[in-house]
Formats: structure tokens, sequence, C-alpha cells
């Protein structure tokens, strides 16, 4: 298969929404992108719409019921951090950067999700120390490329003041400048999250999230001049993409408090859970009803009785409950009982005391960061909840097409390179192509 582009760069822009089109054409570095090849008005995300399902939906051209990503976190219920789908091995069957790897091209990765022990010439993956006795770097040095890794912190690592942002993100520029500039790489992929961390804590339509938009164009700007330094620009294809949008919320829903109440889920004394037959596994916007003993037809009927009232209860902030059937048959996983869309302004925690329903200001998610003034998860077929697309470089056309979906990307970027995914639930997006 004949490759059309020698450097493919795709840039995630966490959280970049279909309706952040109007700043974009405002902003000199998206505008280079948006007049001189592809733009997609509107991506419909997967379900649930998470950054790591999301990601690994990217790289895989498949729906994470599929590849096996089926939400950020692990099920480990009672844990206030549960671990995260952090590892290559939470994926099943190949990727993009595999693909290359196999075709002898080299490959990069910046905080990618889903990259831990990954195969990536270059890979600094995205994990953080999620143990007391754990160190953030060494966390990272085990899991990617210690070399690279080490040179990065060692030429950057001031920039960085933990995982807060902007900071985060400006260490992630500069160590993917130095990579294009020094390994001209023929695949980098680079996450950025700088925008859903301003709008998680701050709001959707926030200053803060707005100023943050601002900073992925200067962001942009810096790479694309990384590729003109390096004498590649010509030959290289940039992709700047979105992984899903946000809603705003001010109500949270505590399932797990009537699980709780109702003994299923029971804790030791200091609130440790010993033992659970029903447990809400968030997804923020949705969450999974998963039963411990699939078998147990009684608590099955117990939670079915329960989820049906509160859907006819308008103020319980439920909108919709699926089956585990009709959850895989949107791409979910199919081994939940059920899977619950929360309504707008509404999303769910996994919290087991205090109020089924929790509002909170402003103020409150200010002075208390478990709570978010915005979030993704929903549905894919919530209004106005689109991501965005483009695309310019080598093998690109120059066109505006109305819609494509998450799970089209990753065989498209396959044919980019040269390469295939295989037989995908997404397809080669041919009209962008020059083909």
């Amino acid at each position: 298969m004949t490759r059309l582009t020698d450097h493919l760069i795709i840039i995630s822009f966490d959280c970049l929404s279909a309706l952040d089109y109007p700043i974009l054409t405002d902003l000199p570095h998206f505008q280079t992108i948006l007049k001189n090849g592809t733009y997609v008005e509107n991506v419909e995300t997967i379900y649930p719409s998470v950054t790591y399902p999301c990601h690994a939906t990217i790289v895989t051209g498949n729906y994470p019921n599929r590849h096996g990503v089926i939400n950020n976190t692990l099920l480990q219920p009672g844990r206030p951090s549960p671990d995260w789908n952090w590892y290559r091995h939470c994926i099943h069957g190949t990727t993009l950067y595999d693909e290359a790897k196999q075709a002898n091209l080299t490959t990069a990765a910046l905080l990618w999700p889903v990259t831990g022990k990954a195969g990536i010439d270059y890979n600094m993956p995205e994990i953080f120390a999620n143990r007391p006795w754990q160190n953030q770097i060494l966390v990272s040095l085990m899991n990617g490329t210690p070399s690279f890794q080490l040179d990065l912190n060692k030429r950057f690592g001031h920039i960085r003041n933990g995982l807060n942002q902007p900071e985060l993100d400006d260490f992630v520029l500069e160590s993917t400048v130095h990579t294009i500039k020094t390994k001209k790489p023929n695949l980098v992929m680079v996450h950025f999250t700088d925008l859903d961390t301003q709008r998680h804590y701050h709001g959707f339509s926030s200053t803060e999230a707005v100023a943050a938009i601002h900073r992925h164009n200067q962001r942009l700007g810096r790479i694309l001049a990384a590729l003109h330094e390096s004498g590649i620009y010509e030959n290289s294809t940039v992709v700047a993409l979105g992984d899903h949008s946000a809603l705003d919320e001010n109500k949270v829903i505590n399932l797990n408090v009537l699980f709780y109440n109702k003994k299923l889920i029971t804790t030791n004394p200091k609130g440790r859970v010993i033992n659970w037959q029903a447990y809400c596994k968030s997804c923020d916007g949705s969450a999974y009803i998963y039963i411990n003993d699939k078998q147990d037809s009684a608590t099955i009927q117990e939670v079915k009785q329960l989820l049906d009232s509160l859907l006819d209860d308008p103020t319980s902030g439920i909108e919709q409950v699926l089956t585990g059937e009709q959850a895989a048959a949107k791409g979910a996983d199919g081994s939940c009982a059920f899977m619950l869309e929360a309504k707008r302004g509404y999303y769910f925690l996994e919290d087991m005391e205090g109020e089924y329903i929790q509002s909170f200001s402003r103020e409150d998610a200010a002075s208390n960061k478990k709570y978010t003034l915005a979030c993704h998860g929903y549905s894919p077929e919530k209004e106005q909840y689109g991501t965005i697309f483009m695309a310019a470089g080598k093998g690109i056309n120059q066109i505006t097409l109305p819609s494509i979906r998450l799970i089209d990307e990753g065989p498209t970027f396959a044919r980019l390179l040269g390469v295939s995914l295989g037989n995908t639930d997404g397809r080669v997006i041919e009209e962008m192509l020059t083909i």
C-alpha cells in the first residue's frame, strides 16, 4: 500500500468541541490548517465519551467494547482513586503505532493515553503515581522510553509544575518540538489536556477555557514552526482533533448511596467496601451498573425496579437506562447489567455516603475539586455535543465535510501511513485523501 505522507503528526486537543469553531477561525495557526486542508464540522464521538476510550478508538478505529478500553478507570469498588487504563495491554488488537512500527516507521508519543509499556520508539506515556509510595518521574520512566524521557526531563523538567496546567502542556510542547527536530519521527502522537482541565474546573465557556484555546493556538504554531525548521514540513501531514466535547453541570448523582442503603454495598467501620452486589461505576455523564454475580437474578430485578422508579422521577437526573445488550449495541461495555445516561446539568460520582442528588455551586467546585463545572462521558446522541477534526499537508485534500465518526480517524491515519488496521468498525475517509 502506498504511503501518502512521510510524517504524520496527530495533535489531540482534549475536549476541543465543534462549538469552538468560531474561536478557531480567529486564531492564525488553526486558520492555517482550516484554510489549507480538510475541516470536519462535526465528529461523532463514542460512548462513553471519556478520554481513554476515545484515544484508544482513535488509534484502533474500533468502539470501546471491541478495543477493550471501556472507561478511563478500572472497576475497583470503593477505591478513592481507581487505577486507570494506562497500559498498551489494555487495548485488544492492533494499533496505529504497532502497524507503523511493523512497517519500519519511527514512532513517538507524548502523553498519549493507554501507551504505558507500548512498543513506541520515543514514548513518554500518560500515567501518574497512584500510590503514596510512588514517584511520578520514576513511574513515567518505567512505563515509557527511559533515555528519551530522562533527556526531556533534564532539558524541560523545570517548566513542569507537577500535573498542573498550563505548565504540563507547556512541558509536553517543548518535548514535542525537541522530538520533531531531533528525531523526525514518521508518526508523532501528542495529547494536550489544558482545555479539558479548564473546562472541568471553570465551565465550558469560561474565560479560562477560552484562554486555553488561545494557548493551544500558540502550541500548534510552535509545532508547525518545528516542522519548518526541521526541513520536513512539505512532506508532513498535521492533524488537530478533539476527542469529545463537554457539558456544564451543577448536580451530582450518587447512585451508590441508594445501593448502600439497600445493603447492596457493605463497608467496614472505616468505610472500605468489603462486599458488593451492585455498583455504579461512573463515566462522568454516563455510568455503568455492574452486578457482582451475573447469575444473581434477585439483585438484577431489585436494581431494575429501582432504576425504573428513578426513570419515572423527573428529579432523579437520569435521562435513559440501557440494558447491557443495548449498551453493547452503542459500542459500550456489554458486560454491564445496565448503563445510565445523565440529564444535562447532572453527572455521576461513586460516593456511598450523603445524598442521592447533591447540588453544588461554582464556589463549592472551587473549594472542593471533587466537583467539576463541566464534564463529558455523555452519549454522542446529546445535542451540540460533537467534537472537531482538521488536517492539512501531504496527502490531504482541501474539503469541508459535514461529519465523520471518531472510529473513522484511525483507518484514515493508517491509510496515510500506507498501513492497515484490518477490519475496523470505522472506515477510511477517502474524500479527504489525495488517493
